[in-house]
């Protein structure tokens, strides 16, 4: 039997990770759940560790792990988050990061030319390298003459998977965003990669773009993109922005994969959002959207396109919480989608 982790973490976490369970356990894909509930922002405060050697032995051999959120304003700095989600991605070297946007409803999108509303594309993200990897000092700490440094780390080896899967997944077209022009080094790199990528790829149109022409093209008409590839820091602006045009981040999911081993981590992208926790108010639908991608991922493409059905139509009825215009809860919005996944 198939084993997937669960951590539902902190703030709204465990509240919309709820009804996501709920969701999964109806589609009767034949997983177990191992919850890891005590990975959380109060462990690391009591401990100084959220994320121990042996949480990982149980995670490694699971063919996925849903994540709720962590995070909690008791921590000033990000040591906490990244010592979950950096490890995660890291040690089981979820390479792709995978936000698909696509706009559930007319009403939902901010854009007022209605002909450019239906975004539905993905933003294919370099999940373990760039900016983020942790690389870097300072010196003179807390003084007039401090000085910080980040290294945007690139190798060939990260640059090219990252883009063959971006290849793999396109229907139409691949965009490739860097800033090539400015940070030279590195775009130098991912431009060799490109073109390499191109050869082995010659049938999928392609584009490329450096990011702030990007952000501008995705901000006016955002159904122009298919797959937008790009590195670990743009992929993370470009893909909050292409949340916003399709209805936010409460219906945002994703996926932090490794096509080679098989492993995936399925998260919202909200975050923790400590300022509504223990209301009642968080939108589920990210959550139920990542188990979307979690049934997807272990070869159930029905019910993953079943979970879809079913939170659009729920949207479509208006039975949902407040961020999308409904007056529902966190539990009334899960129960609506499962109740929709239910009907005959």
């Amino acid at each position: 039997m198939t084993t997937i982790a669960v951590i539902p973490g902190d703030g709204i976490g465990p509240e919309v990770t709820a009804p996501a369970l709920d969701v999964l356990d109806a589609l009767g894909l034949g997983v177990r759940t191992d919850v890891l509930d005590h990975v959380n922002a109060d462990t690391y405060l009591r401990t100084g560790h959220a994320l121990s050697e042996a949480d990982l032995d149980r995670i490694r051999p699971c063919r996925a792990t849903l994540l709720g959120a962590v995070g909690d304003p008791r921590l000033g700095d990000t040591a906490y988050v990244r010592s979950i989600l950096t490890t995660l991605r890291v040690e089981l070297d979820l390479y792709v990061n995978y936000r698909p946007a696509k706009l559930w409803h007319d009403r939902l999108s901010p854009l007022r030319d209605a002909a450019r509303r239906a975004i539905d594309c993905v933003i294919v993200r370099e999940n373990t390298e760039g900016l983020y990897s942790g690389i870097g000092g300072s010196t003179r700490t807390g003084t007039a003459h401090e000085v910080a440094m980040d290294v945007d780390l690139s190798t060939q080896h990260g640059v090219a998977r990252v883009l063959d899967y971006a290849f793999s997944v396109a229907r139409t077209s691949v965009c490739l965003v860097d800033k090539a022009n400015a940070v030279r080094n590195g775009g130098q790199l991912w431009q060799r990669c490109w073109h390499e990528a191109l050869a082995r790829h010659p049938h999928i149109a392609t584009s490329h773009l450096y990011v702030d022409a990007a952000a501008m093209r995705i901000a006016t008409d955002p159904t122009a993109f298919d797959v937008i590839v790009t590195n670990n820091s743009y992929g993370d602006i470009l893909s909050d922005l292409t949340a916003a045009l399709a209805g936010g981040l409460g219906v945002a999911a994703s996926a932090n994969l490794n096509p080679a081993t098989g492993q995936g981590l399925f998260e919202p992208v909200h975050g923790s959002a400590p300022d509504i926790a223990g209301t009642g108010a968080a939108n589920p639908f990210g959550a139920i959207l990542s188990v979307a991608l979690l049934a997807e991922h272990l070869g159930r493409a029905d019910a993953a396109d079943a979970v879809r059905r079913a939170v659009a139509a729920a949207v479509a009825e208006g039975h949902v919480t407040r961020d999308l215009g409904g007056t529902l809860g966190t539990k009334e919005a899960g129960a609506a989608v499962l109740a929709e996944l239910e009907r005959p």
